[in-house]
């Protein structure tokens, strides 16, 4: 059996859709200067904030691997609603697979994949199974910190009966996101080890703001990520 290969000191570059997100990180370390680059014991730590959906997070994430030093770790922290019951808010999970569940066509009531459709193959690289899939080093080292999950990504967040129901039975999901997928697609693409950290701040269901609690998943996503960084320098 190959043993992971983790470097000694490592660079990770820690992704996320919004500053509130990429907060995450500021509250547990003090940058170096003035950049947005952090040090936890041997590991530099960089924030990158590409602003919210699917095509902002592959047009930042793409340039700034064009342009600078590739990280040795991406990992992709943020919010998530929750399809499952068990799935609390509050609650932090590691998808391992994602995909673009509104990416495809409507025939009439039913909605196709670009899959199902003809269009992509679902196997086609870097899909598997029609599934962009966390497959690498370190996810190994993720086991035990939080469950792990499947999700979705979506261009519009869900809030209506008939959308989440559809997503259910399509796919099958435990999370919905709107940037996930991309930044799989890309660190795939690329050949960039990934993680995703996703805490829930609500549950997908018809749209009602007073159940969200985006401080609670904030908060422990914030403690999770200090977990994984810990783990990480301690391999």
């Amino acid at each position: 059996m190959r043993l992971p290969f983790i470097p000694m000191s490592m660079r990770i570059l820690y992704v996320t859709a919004t500053e509130t997100e990429g907060n995450t990180l500021r509250r547990l370390l003090k940058p170096s200067g003035s950049s947005e680059v952090f040090r936890y014991g041997m590991t530099s730590i960089e924030l990158l904030v590409t602003g919210v959906g699917s095509v902002a997070t592959a047009w930042r994430l793409t340039k700034r691997l064009a342009g600078g030093p590739v990280p040795d770790l991406i990992i992709n922290g943020g919010l998530a609603g929750s399809f499952r019951d068990e799935i609390r808010t509050g609650d932090v999970v590691i998808p391992l697979s994602d995909t673009f569940a509104d990416a495809g066509i409507e025939d009439h009531e039913k909605h196709l994949t670009l899959f199902e459709a003809g269009l992509s193959d679902a196997d086609g690289f870097p899909f598997s199974g029609g599934l962009l899939r966390a497959e690498n080093d370190f996810v190994p080292l993720a086991v035990g910190l939080c469950p792990f999950a499947r999700a979705i990504t979506v261009n519009r967040a869900s809030g209506s009966a008939p959308t989440i129901a559809a997503l259910r039975e399509n796919f099958n999901p435990d999370i919905e996101t709107m940037e996930g997928a991309a930044l799989f697609y890309v660190c795939l693409l690329e050949k960039v080890p990934f993680l995703a950290l996703r805490a829930v701040s609500n549950k997908v269901e018809p749209r009602n703001r007073a159940g969200w609690d985006t401080r609670l998943a904030l908060d422990n996503l914030s403690a999770m990520l200090g977990k994984l960084l810990f783990k990480l320098e301690g391999k």
